[in-house]
């Protein structure tokens, strides 16, 4: 623990919470409800928080896991972790109304896996089995792609060792991880190719940056976010091997307790990418209630990105106004 800070502190992170990409797609749900009115169809989560997808779920959003629980004509809205192309020819011959909410970062990485598809390459995208983005990714080039799960994945994969091959990633890994991933792919195939810029989007990195920062000073680490929210589970782990002595990630404050803060000085506060600041917020509140009164904000990096709203969705509601 640092000599410079009392016992009873919260170090908050930042920057924490939501990203350009989660905000962007929260909002084009929000817009669509108000201009089309309820219901409006959502593939999958929104994003990877459970709050949120409440949230617009009470004011008329309804989740569906495929394109064949939606009506004929209706319109939905794709999840910020993008979708195959084969979901958006569904989308059409259905006659659905569909607005892609896919996250600018993520369709970056879709467009360098078909560029580098159509040239050739063997692509390995390293990134978690079965998580959305890693399936609409994948779906860009079904034949040209291999899926490698963290370091140990790397030793495993086969691979032409003679072909051109690139490595892409998902966008919400833990950089150190992948970083070792990479390097054990590079030591069984000296010529990889590396994206011509990271996939890590800048949220994720500075998430984890802050969270390293603050760390080695935590007796216990609290990341608030969902189980299925990568990013989130990611800043646990990070957080961990930077040197806090114990952490835990939750939903909300009402999963804290108090047994978890015996003996414990300093108390360190994060937020995964998809989590509202309000959450924070409410640990904030139980943490003051349970002695930990001071709060320090630790910033690592400072963020100003804004994405607009998608095209289909900004048309409609310029229409709406002209009208």
């Amino acid at each position: 623990m640092s000599d410079m800070r009392t016992p009873g502190t919260v170090l908050l992170a930042a920057p924490r919470g939501y990203c350009a990409g989660v905000d962007r797609a929260v909002e084009t749900v929000k817009q669509a409800l108000t201009l089309y009115g309820a219901p409006i169809y959502v593939r999958k989560e929104i994003v990877h928080n459970k709050y949120v997808v409440e949230q617009l779920r009470d004011q008329g959003a309804i989740f569906v896991e495929e394109l064949e629980e939606v009506p004929d004509g209706a319109t939905v809205v794709f999840s910020a972790h993008g979708v195959a192309p084969s979901v958006h020819t569904e989308a059409s011959e259905r006659r659905l109304k569909a607005i892609d909410a896919t996250c600018p970062l993520v369709s970056k990485v879709h467009s360098e896996a078909r560029r580098f598809a159509n040239e050739g390459y063997n692509i390995l995208l390293i990134g978690h089995q079965g998580h959305e983005e890693v399936i609409g990714t994948m779906g860009e080039a079904p034949a040209s792609i291999t899926l490698v799960d963290g370091p140990a994945g790397a030793d495993a994969v086969q691979v032409n060792p003679e072909g051109k091959t690139v490595w892409l990633s998902q966008t919400t890994l833990s950089v150190d991880e992948t970083v070792r991933t990479v390097d054990r792919l590079r030591d069984r195939l000296p010529h990889l190719i590396s994206p011509p810029s990271d996939d890590i989007c800048y949220a994720t990195q500075n998430r984890q940056t802050a969270v390293k920062q603050i760390a080695p000073d935590c007796d216990v680490l609290i990341v608030v976010g969902s189980g299925n929210s990568s990013n989130s589970v990611r800043l646990l782990e990070v957080g961990l091997q930077a040197g806090a002595r114990t952490g835990y990630r939750i939903d909300t404050a009402e999963e804290l307790q108090p047994d978890w803060f015996e003996g414990a000085g300093i108390v360190g506060l994060t937020s995964g990418a998809s989590v509202p600041e309000e959450l924070v917020i409410g640990v904030l509140h139980w943490l003051k209630q349970h002695g930990f009164g001071k709060v320090e904000e630790v910033t690592g990096a400072q963020e100003s990105l804004v994405f607009s709203l998608p095209p289909e969705l900004r048309r409609d509601l310029r229409s709406s106004r002209e009208q």
